[in-house]
This record gives C-alpha cells, sequence and structure tokens, in this order.
C-alpha cells in the first residue's frame, strides 16, 4: 500500500481521512485468478460473507479446486447440492464456456486497459461491472476500479461521515470520481472499516 495513495484520499475526503485514521493501513485483498477466481466471485454475488463461505467450502468438497470442464461436467443436481442457486450455475457455466472456447482469456486481461478488461469479462453472462470490477481489484491487483453498486462501501462510508441517512447509492457511485487514481485503494479503504465495524478481518 503505498501512502502517496493514502494521503491522496485523505486530502480528497475527509470522511475517508476519518476511516484511515481509525484502521491505519488497510488490508488490500489479494486472490489467485483465472477460472477459480471468477468462479468464487460469481458465488459471492448478492451474498452475505459467512453464506458464501459456507457455499464455496461445500463446492470445494465436492468438486476440489473448480475448473471449467469440472463445472460443465456436473450435473445441476449436484451443483444444487453444493448449495448454488440456478442463476449462479447459469452464470458459472457461461463463464466455463467462455474459458474453454478462448472468448475469455483470462490471463491476458493484464494486457489490457481497465476498460477493456471490463468490457471482456461483462461480455459474458452472469459477469456484471460489479463482479469485473472485483475480479480487477482482488485478482489483478488494480488500483483505480471502483466496484459500483456495492452496498457494504456505502455503508462503510455512511457510518464514517456520521450520517444517520445513506446517501442513494447511484450519487455516492458517482462522487468516487474525487477518489481517481486510486479508486481501488479507496474501496479497499472502506472494505476494511467495514470489516472493523463488524469485528472481523476482511475476507
Amino acid at each position: 500500500m503505498r501512502q502517496a495513495a493514502l494521503s491522496h484520499l485523505s486530502e480528497a475526503d475527509p470522511v475517508l481521512a476519518r476511516a484511515i485514521e481509525t484502521i491505519g493501513t488497510p488490508v488490500v485483498r489479494r486472490r489467485p485468478g483465472g477460472y477459480q477466481g471468477l468462479f468464487r466471485i460469481i458465488v459471492e454475488q448478492q451474498l452475505s460473507v459467512p453464506s458464501a463461505r459456507a457455499i464455496l467450502a461445500r463446492c470445494e468438497a465436492r468438486f476440489g479446486a473448480p475448473t471449467p470442464r469440472h463445472v460443465l461436467a456436473a450435473s445441476e443436481e449436484e451443483l444444487r447440492a453444493a448449495g448454488l442457486s440456478r442463476p449462479k450455475i447459469r452464470y458459472l457455466r457461461a463463464a466455463a464456456e467462455a474459458v474453454l472456447a478462448g472468448t475469455l482469456d483470462l490471463p491476458a486481461l493484464e494486457t489490457l486497459s481497465d476498460e477493456e478488461a471490463r468490457a471482456a469479462l461483462t461480455a459474458v453472462t452472469g459477469i456484471g461491472p460489479w463482479t469485473a470490477a472485483i475480479y480487477l481489484l482482488f485478482c489483478e491487483g488494480r488500483e483505480d476500479i471502483w466496484p459500483h453498486g456495492d452496498v457494504a462501501l456505502l455503508a462503510a462510508y455512511a457510518a464514517a461521515s456520521g450520517f444517520t441517512k445513506k446517501p442513494p447509492l447511484r450519487q455516492f457511485d458517482a462522487a468516487s470520481s474525487r477518489y481517481a487514481p486510486y479508486r481501488g485503494t479507496a474501496a479497499h479503504v472502506l472494505w476494511t472499516y467495514y470489516a472493523h465495524l463488524k469485528g472481523r478481518q476482511p475476507g
């Protein structure tokens, strides 16, 4: 974590300055990329951390490290028994098919700009802007990606600001432009602050 990024964010927004003062250096989450990384992020869509972890543990117990071929070979009943919903199964299979067909080249994303990489990911069914942003943040470590629509970020920001009423999510996302070129770092600050509020480690 570069001190220049934290200094920039503290100067850009007193609310972030307050969060940074509370947590110190934020936890920057990094995960392996490839299909396994994407699998985990798709499972985590719109789920609480405990729920996602439970489903991922069941998937690992049944299938080991998920690969595109494993997911496509498994029956819907097997995948449902691991806790996956029908929409999640459809999304995971769409991603598996895209990877095997070569239309989604995950290792090659690192050679693309942020916008090009985001477009390549969101071209696949079930990978929306949030999922693409999380992949680029966690699996590639990009610094200027903002995950639009993340309610945990909004909750953390509202708590750090002392707001009794949260601002509209769309307005909050639009205001993230002030954090450039460290929007991803700002997200990590707020996720770490959110975990602090919940009394747990970010993960």
